[in-house]
């Protein structure tokens, strides 16, 4: 395998083999969850991981960042942060009387934002700008951020002490939302004996780099879907946007970020085209943060509508 470094870019999917390799060393027990939190990154989405604390949602979002390499940048969110503490502040300098910008943790290739939820909506706002256009505005300049840019936020339940809800705005920046659940016993025991867990984090190296991955990014958004499959996705968003059951559909924005996920997808599971499996491994994570049960944002009750409606609509199968 050439070194993260070098100019000649590996084929995206050794790229992506080699992710899901480095975070499964931590993460035990939950292939799906790494999967898709690669997919994710490959498709150059935001990932927002959610669950009980102690079920790994750090632990997945650290070693995705070692994985990765480049500038880490990590925000630990308490109802105290400011704004300016995540985006970078200007300091006036006695000796020439003038202001000097001092970045913040934001201006990172992957920036852990952990338990997002406990921050202020004053604070979370500061996320929206940058997450959707890798820029930032302070005292009125705009600095650009590194690329990639990758926000990999994680969330407690709303309800527990000291959390606020995020707004529709901010879920929508998310690309994927992933809930950890509990390990199952085999793997409980691998992280007790030594194998697994953040025991071994400081194990997991950069598989890439930053140039690197913004290479596998434009290719991965250039794989092939055939109209069929465009169809099938076409299908299951008109379906959210006409079931009784949800206030709303999902917007055209979610369709774009649908197919991206999809052909990430593909590339995680060793094809260069998309099938409509891959749509089908998306779908609910890419969509239940972005729609609404009786009125409100419910991921779990949503889950449960989308994952009805997926199986409700008809899946294509190749002809001839």
């Amino acid at each position: 395998m050439r070194a993260p470094g070098d100019a000649v870019m590996r084929a995206p999917v050794d790229v992506a083999a080699a992710l899901r390799a480095a975070v499964g060393t931590t993460v035990r027990g939950k292939p799906e969850a790494v999967d898709l939190a690669v997919a994710t990154l490959l498709a150059g989405g935001h990932l927002l991981v959610e669950d009980l604390p102690g079920t790994g949602k750090t632990l997945l979002a650290r070693s995705l960042a070692a994985a990765i390499g480049g500038r880490f940048g990590r925000v630990q969110c308490t109802p105290d942060l400011l704004p300016t503490d995540i985006t970078g502040t200007s300091v006036h300098q006695p000796s020439t009387g003038e202001w000097q910008f001092r970045p913040g943790p934001l201006f990172a290739n992957v920036v852990l934002v952990d338990e997002v939820n406990r921050a202020s909506p004053r604070t979370q706002s500061a996320l929206l700008q940058p997450m959707e256009e890798h820029h930032v505005t302070v005292d009125g300049t705009t600095w650009a951020l590194p690329d990639p840019f990758l926000v990999i936020a994680t969330q407690n339940p709303f309800g527990q002490i000291g959390t606020f809800p995020l707004p529709e705005s901010q879920l929508d920046r998310f690309a994927m939302v992933l809930s950890m659940g509990l390990p199952d016993r085999l793997a409980e025991k691998e992280i007790l004996t030594g194998h697994g867990g953040v025991g071994v984090l400081d194990a997991v190296a950069a598989v890439t780099s930053p140039e690197e991955l913004v290479a596998v990014q434009h290719a991965v958004a250039a794989l092939f879907v055939a109209d069929p499959i465009v169809d099938y996705l076409l299908e299951l968003v008109t379906a959210t946007r006409s079931d009784a059951r949800l206030s709303h559909g999902v917007s055209p924005r979610v369709s774009v970020a649908l197919i991206g996920l999809a052909r990430a997808v593909a590339v995680v599971f060793g094809r260069d085209h998309v099938i409509p499996e891959d749509v089908q491994a998306v779908f609910v994570g890419a969509c239940r943060h972005r729609v609404m049960v009786d009125g409100r944002v419910d991921s779990v009750a949503a889950g449960a509508v989308l994952a009805d409606v997926l199986a409700r609509t008809p899946v294509p199968r190749p002809t001839g």
